[in-house]
């Protein structure tokens, strides 16, 4: 690299080139208030050390994250004595490099945690796995072709649909076997890395760090989908946080996993509102496996009294040593908790 660079010009370059693929020449520009012409020198300069890509001509050009690592294969004949540490530790881990210690074990425990749930799960016999590089990023797929998680949750657990199963998924600790798993994985992983995505024939998963939002996105054809369980997680490679920073956040020191994060919206169906006692006891089920529950109202524009009221008077007043958090509550949703909140008991 040129002495002449500001190594922070290149890093704002790399770290936002993604979101400003076509414009970051002027976003950069916007940042340093340095000349155009100044920034077109380092973005050649990153095209020579082979850290971008760029397409297009000059007005139109779009640079993009030059892949560093772009490999994919697939694993056959997976049975349950299949080993998911040999597979990391042999298949992935060799194509990571000089990651920061951090990253390789937050990719890992990632990992791990779901080609193991190909192996006992998704009675898959072959999963593909792809490792995506670049000077910024490190994102790592697992694709199987078996049963598909959501399916098999809302059969393993007589759930009325798929997206009940998603529902109760994002809470944690949800398992169909006790003896071998703790149901915390999923939950875990998706909160480790930058970006985590499921995509189950025609439903799609996603939760992002930066937000700690999750988005539910369905494209009402399971054709367009994917046949079985595709998940991708994507981390930056200048993450500052461990896993071990993950677990103290979710796990207690002795009572095991003891908080939880419910994104309201997974519970509400298209065209719906949340206006009824049964919608809340299903946003309910299993709260009392847990000392904390942070329910996240993101995306809720208003609920009803009754919804309101078996959560925040009926389960609360049941469940006293549970504590129950609100998150990004509009004022109309504010106001009915305190509204039910306040209220006498029903005679």
């Amino acid at each position: 690299m040129s002495r002449s660079q500001n190594p922070a010009v290149r890093g704002f370059i790399l770290d936002n080139v993604r979101e400003h693929p076509t414009d970051i020449v002027s976003f950069t520009v916007a940042e340093f208030g340095m000349g155009r012409a100044s920034i077109n020198r380092y973005l050649r300069r990153l095209i020579e050390d082979g850290l971008l890509d760029a397409i297009g001509n000059t007005k139109a050009r779009r640079y993009s994250l030059k892949k560093l690592v772009d490999e994919t294969f697939l694993i056959e004949d997976i049975t349950r004595s299949t080993s998911e540490d040999t597979v990391w530790r042999y298949r992935v881990l060799p194509f990571l490099g000089s990651v920061p210690q951090n990253i390789i074990d937050i990719c890992h425990y990632g990992f791990t945690e779901i080609f193991n749930n190909v192996i006992d799960h998704s009675v898959s016999d072959s999963a593909s796995i792809s490792i995506h590089m670049t000077v910024a990023t490190t994102e790592i797929i697992v694709a199987d072709y078996g049963v598909g998680v959501f399916k098999k949750i809302q059969d393993n657990f007589d759930l009325p649909d798929a997206r009940s199963a998603l529902l109760e998924l994002s809470k944690g600790k949800l398992t169909s076997d006790r003896e071998n798993h703790a149901g915390e994985g999923i939950f875990l992983t998706s909160r480790m890395f930058d970006e985590f995505n499921i995509l189950s024939f025609d439903l799609f998963f996603t939760r992002t760090r930066t937000d700690d939002a999750d988005w539910l996105i369905e494209t009402g054809d399971a054709d367009e989908g994917h046949s079985g369980t595709f998940v991708r997680m994507t981390i930056s490679n200048n993450a500052n946080w461990s896993t071990k920073d993950v677990f103290s956040e979710y796990i207690g020191d002795s009572t095991g996993f003891r908080k939880t994060h419910v994104p309201i919206k997974l519970g509400k169906y298209p065209g719906e509102q949340l206006v009824s006692r049964s919608q809340a006891k299903r946003v309910l089920a299993r709260f009392d496996e847990f000392s904390e529950v942070n329910l996240d109202f993101e995306g809720i524009d208003t609920i009803g009294q009754a919804f309101a009221d078996e959560i925040f008077r009926v389960f609360k007043n049941n469940h006293p040593n549970i504590e129950l958090l609100t998150l990004n509550a509009n004022e109309a949703v504010q106001k009915m908790i305190s509204h039910v909140t306040f209220q006498q008991p029903e005679a």
